[in-house]
């Protein structure tokens, strides 16, 4: 029997990439993944730069992840539950574009299929107002300094990671239980 060895790669921008990359990294079929800017327009971009919100980028997830295991529209699915996608440029406290909700879409079958996932969030009344998750073609992922990476696990005394990111992580694992590793 053959082993798929195909992965493909997503880029989700929701908020906090220490709380989007904490819960992605427990799911069934995720490779990997890594925080990192997307959607700016300055090369290079550190996190100094991106937290000013002047460089157009937003604090964004790279996932690796293996379809045989996990599909697009589960991944969907999670995105659109550990995050609020009524929020404009903001993720509670965490205010500014470079915290919006986005999602890069790489060829026209995500974009479509990322369009009519929102859709139908949309026509269920699943939020009490409108998604404005933006869909952005993608161009070009910067990994964020090492420090970022892992940062829940390396930090669970920090106040944030135990106040926003432990209870997100939780209601999480809640619904998600049967995908995660």
């Amino acid at each position: 029997m053959a082993i798929n060895k195909t992965v493909k790669t997503v880029y989700f921008a929701g908020g906090c990439f220490w709380c989007t990359e904490a819960v992605y990294k427990q799911l069934k079929g995720v490779k990997e993944v890594l925080p990192g800017y997307a959607g700016g327009w300055l090369e290079n971009p550190t996190y100094e730069d991106v937290k000013t919100g002047q460089t157009g980028h937003a604090e964004t997830v790279k996932i690796v992840y293996d379809p045989a295991l996990i599909s697009f529209e589960d991944l969907l699915e999670v995105f659109f539950a550990v995050h609020d996608p009524t929020q404009a440029h903001r993720q509670g406290a965490d205010v500014g574009s470079q915290y919006r909700s986005s999602i890069f879409w790489q060829n026209e079958e995500e974009l479509k299929t990322a369009a009519n996932f929102i859709l139908d969030l949309q026509r269920k009344g699943i939020y009490d107002k409108p998604v404005v998750t933006a869909l952005e073609p993608f161009v070009k992922f910067y990994p964020a300094e090492d420090y970022h990476r892992n940062y829940f696990d390396n930090h669970p005394e920090n106040p944030y990671c135990r106040i926003v990111i432990a209870p997100k992580i939780d209601k999480f694992s809640k619904r998600f239980s049967g995908m995660i590793k």
